[in-house]
């Protein structure tokens, strides 16, 4: 403000140099609020913080594990078909399931150029993806189509990512799928499921020792590959129940003029297809012994 007068604190005896100084090799002046350099070492930019967090967190997911012995690899397959045979458990387990499911409704509608309006997961297990755009043609039946194959495709990547012995960088995709899905979740129930997806997911990425990460990627693949075929078998069995016309078969029939029977058969058909070419990826021994049944066969 004009007319004030400005007070400046007294610099330090440390920040003055002196006259009689200036003309003095042996004393090196020192600029105003800088710091003194200790030495050729202090001429070095120091390395970015972020750059190298950045490196060391790549250098996790990269990490290629060691193949899981025959008794580990053997007992998380068992686990992960017996969480989906149990009837106790397979309601618990089945929310996975649903939620590749409705990813992957929300992921086909974005793709084919449709509008993302949010994911409701419910109690019972089923779920709703709704988007915008036109109710006929084949942006719709992509997204019709891409919810019961989407766990069944999933399991079969993660099995791939597991035999190349990726299993860290496997629990880190999980975590960026929960993220993009828990940012379209639209009640408080789907809230709640992929947070506690997420927290468990990265309770063993950041937790557990690499051994317990790949028997728990096993368990995880095992749980989306069977649990598909068994939503899609299911299916069948409650469109008769039922009569509903609201299932993803019953809108692809209407739409496409194929019977619904056909697209459960579909389904079925992917999931189980997945479900072997994943057992393939991850049993050692199982690719031959296809290869004898099909030689067999022909």
């Amino acid at each position: 403000m004009v007319g004030q007068a400005t007070w400046a604190a007294p610099l330090p005896r440390s920040h003055l140099v002196r006259e009689d100084d200036r003309d003095r090799p042996d004393v090196a002046p020192v600029v105003v609020g800088a710091p003194r350099r200790a030495g050729p070492a202090a001429l070095v930019a120091p390395y970015p913080v972020g750059v190298q967090q950045l490196s060391d967190l790549w250098s996790r997911v990269v990490l290629r594990a060691e193949p899981l012995p025959a008794g580990w690899l053997l007992g998380a397959v068992a686990v992960g078909v017996l969480l989906v045979l149990l009837p106790t458990t397979w309601r618990l387990v089945r929310h996975a399931v649903t939620v590749l499911h409705e990813g992957g409704h929300g992921l086909a509608a974005v793709l084919s150029g449709r509008s993302l309006s949010g994911i409701r997961l419910h109690s019972d297990t089923s779920g709703l993806t709704v988007s915008r755009g036109p109710a006929r043609g084949p942006g719709m039946v992509v997204t019709l189509l891409a919810g019961y194959i989407a766990p069944a495709l999933a399991a079969l990547g993660a099995a791939w990512l597991l035999g190349a012995g990726y299993a860290a960088g496997l629990l880190w995709l999980l975590l960026v799928l929960l993220a993009l899905v828990l940012v379209q979740i639209r009640n408080w129930f789907g809230l709640w499921v992929v947070l506690v997806g997420v927290a468990l997911v990265a309770g063993v990425t950041f937790g557990a020792p690499p051994l317990w990460q790949h028997a728990f990627g096993v368990v995880v693949t095992t749980v989306l590959g069977v649990g598909a075929l068994r939503a899609s078998v299911e299916l069948q069995a409650s469109r008769r129940r039922s009569r509903s016309s609201a299932s993803d078969a019953d809108q692809l029939a209407r739409l496409t003029h194929v019977p619904g029977i056909v697209w459960v058969g579909v389904f079925v058909t992917v999931a189980a297809a997945c479900v072997v070419g994943g057992a393939v990826l991850l049993v050692p021994g199982v690719g031959d012994a296809v290869g004898r049944v099909g030689g067999l066969g022909s």
